[in-house]
């Protein structure tokens, strides 16, 4: 009779040990598209990603680099005060967009170039994102808002 229930008990936690492994794959597998680690350009710099890797890439716009192609094209470059790179952007920009302000970008580097298919801007005249505030600090070209 110990043998049958200690049998049962092994049986349920194998069970369980598998019904875990499959939701932790299963779960893995769903966050696969939809992680995206930020960096700044220095990051982008010092461990270039493959081409085939999505991330957020943050700094400021840098000023005198804004210029708008043909359609709906704009190229402009972003920098943490160590390190540039180009960005091209097929789309509509945030009305907030602007030189010299802090943005987060989505998309994936093509050669030299960061191709974003997402850009975000900051929301009103005081506000950074924690990333590229963060980014811009250890640079030492971080300037605190006015109060």
């Amino acid at each position: 009779m110990k043998s049958l229930k200690k049998q049962r008990r092994i049986q349920v936690l194998i069970a369980a040990s598998v019904a875990l492994l499959l939701a932790a794959v299963l779960i893995g597998y769903g966050f696969r598209d939809g992680i995206n680690l930020y960096r700044a350009p220095t990051q982008v710099v010092e461990e270039p990603p493959s081409e085939a890797e999505t991330f957020r890439l943050g700094g400021l716009v840098e000023t005198g680099t804004l210029s708008r192609g043909q359609g709906e094209t704009i190229r402009f470059s972003v920098t943490d005060g160590a390190y540039s790179i180009p960005v091209r952007f097929t789309g509509v920009l945030p009305d907030l967009f602007e030189e010299g302000q802090g943005m987060i970008g989505t998309g994936q580097m093509q050669g030299d170039i960061f191709v974003a298919s997402e850009i975000l801007a900051k929301h009103d005249e005081n506000y950074m994102p924690k990333e590229v505030a963060d980014s811009l600090k250890e640079t030492g070209v971080y300037r605190a808002p006015d109060s």
